[in-house]
């Protein structure tokens, strides 16, 4: 019986999530999962990307609960909404749907979809979206690809942040990126520091492409 739950559930959300894709496709929206754990720096990459990237875009915000991530995008004059998933640990596509209808898209070109802080539960919950990012950090170590295979392997896209303590900390670039070609050989690794912008350009560069 917990099996057939199961699967209707992510049934359930495969077709939404299917729905949301068409949607996205009618409005233009290039839309972006960006999946971290927490304090890895997704919502830092978000307003350090709407402050450089020269095209509009809307946020929708996750979280188990607060509207902080949210009132830091909605200060740089961006439409902006919060899903507060009450405990859940990931957004599903039924919650954007439903964010959708409250955020003003009209001239937007990106939608960036903040995930709930985890590397596990998102990747079972697509949501419509065009691209998944994962989010890494340098204080986090550099074995995540050993411990998360499935999220690393899942996205289209990872950015190492906080690159800038990386003469402070324990992490081997090297091994970091042997290990995610391991489980992801053509992903692109963007290395940045959103406290300093080092690396931001080829990752906005990125981004520009896809809006093509």
């Amino acid at each position: 019986m917990k099996i057939e739950v199961v699967r209707d559930i992510l049934d359930a959300n495969a077709q939404c999530a299917a729905e949301n894709a068409a949607l996205f496709r009618r409005l233009g929206l290039v839309a972006v999962n960006v999946m971290a754990s927490p304090g890895a720096g997704k919502t830092s990459l978000i307003i350090s990307t709407i402050k450089a990237l020269d095209i509009p875009v809307a946020v929708i915000e996750g979280d188990i609960a607060s509207t902080v991530d949210a009132q830091a995008v909605a200060a740089e004059q961006v439409p902006v909404v919060e899903i507060n998933t009450g405990g859940a640990c990931h957004l599903d596509a039924a919650m954007v749907r439903q964010a959708l209808a409250r955020l003003q898209v009209q001239g937007a070109r990106f939608l960036f979809i903040e995930n709930v802080g985890n590397l596990v539960c998102p990747v079972e919950f697509p949501l419509g979206e065009q691209v998944r990012v994962l989010v890494a950090s340098v204080p986090e170590g550099d074995d995540k690809p050993l411990k998360y295979p499935g999220i690393f392997s899942a996205v289209q896209a990872v950015v190492l942040n906080k690159t800038d303590l990386l003469p402070h900390v324990d992490f081997d670039l090297s091994r970091y990126r042997s290990l995610v070609r391991g489980v992801n050989p053509q992903v692109p690794v963007f290395e940045v520091s959103c406290r300093t912008g080092h690396g931001l350009d080829v990752w906005l560069h990125w981004l520009r492409d896809l809006a093509a």
